[in-house]
């Protein structure tokens, strides 16, 4: 119990810490640019056209809303965070001798050891997000409200009843579906990456005994850079036509289904919209509306 109340403390500070970096993330991803393109440099002290960054847009958030702007939706991300995280917990205490009698009953070796932990802990986040999705979903309508200045999701309670007055069950789970994919994506290649790279990449020694630590974050890196269209087509479906502009035209037609969201996208080239929040690049191809606060 104290590990676990822990765990939900330091998950609690990690996420009031990054509510500023997501809600800036979550904004640019809806397409929403309140601030035109500047002549900046890039990396290699070219100049080009750039469009503002995390410091640059949270600045202007604080300017309209002020500091406190910079924590809509910080209330459901926090209950998201805390049931997460007992019943990310929970669920692995229940598998954890269900996955020690099936090793028991194999021949163990690196590979099965790897199936099993992968597996368990592939179905205890499955269950923690299945599970706090609604809360996900209320904290990305918070956000998205900043660009129609709306106050429909004023309250987390509210929020609920909102959504099942209006859309019912199923919009509690509104982008479940690839951020369960992409959650299950990213966890499998960064074990198996980092597997392989312990296993035939690296040899035993003690300074590779500390590269193989290291392994894991970076796999998992490259992983949720990879899956990183997942989390794009999940959080545009949990705000697209709900009620808000954020998530109506001109920033996002109506999608049928994700895929249709997933092949938008994929049309216009945004597939990675929101990935970077330094050094933005100005579309390609595409002029800044300054009406509409975005790019067509």
């Amino acid at each position: 119990m104290a590990d676990e109340a822990s765990q939900v403390l330091l998950g609690s500070g990690l996420t009031v810490l990054s509510q500023p970096l997501m809600y800036v993330k979550v904004l640019v991803q809806v397409g929403y640019e309140p601030l035109p393109p500047t002549l900046g440099r890039n990396i290699f002290g070219r100049q080009v056209y750039q469009l503002p960054g995390l410091f640059a847009y949270a600045k202007h958030i604080v300017k309209v809303d002020g500091r406190a702007g910079l924590f809509k939706g910080l209330a459901p991300r926090l209950c998201s965070s805390a049931i997460g995280t007992v019943v990310h917990g929970k669920v692995l205490q229940v598998l954890c001798p269900l996955c020690a009698f099936v090793c028991s009953c194999w021949w163990v070796t690196p590979d099965r050891v790897l199936l099993s932990t992968t597996s368990r802990e592939m179905v205890a986040r499955s269950a923690a997000t299945l599970i706090t999705h609604p809360f996900h979903v209320i904290t990305l309508r918070c956000m998205v409200q900043f660009i129609g200045r709306e106050t429909k999701y004023s309250g987390t309670l509210s929020a609920f009843a909102t959504i099942y007055r209006e859309e019912g069950i199923l919009g509690f789970f509104a982008g479940l579906v690839p951020r369960l994919l992409g959650d299950i994506l990213s966890l499998w290649l960064c074990n198996m990456l980092a597997y392989l790279i312990n296993t035939y990449a690296l040899e035993n020694g003690v300074s590779v005994t500390e590269m193989k630590s290291y392994s894991q974050a970076v796999t998992g890196f490259f992983a949720s850079m990879l899956t990183y269209p997942f989390v794009l087509v999940s959080n545009l479906m949990a705000v697209n036509n709900c009620g808000l502009a954020g998530g109506l035209l001109p920033y996002a037609p109506t999608y049928s289904s994700w895929l249709d969201c997933w092949s938008q996208l994929h049309k216009e080239g945004n597939m990675s919209r929101g990935n970077s929040l330094f050094f933005r690049k100005v579309p390609a191809g595409k002029r800044y509306v300054w009406d509409e606060r975005r790019f067509r």
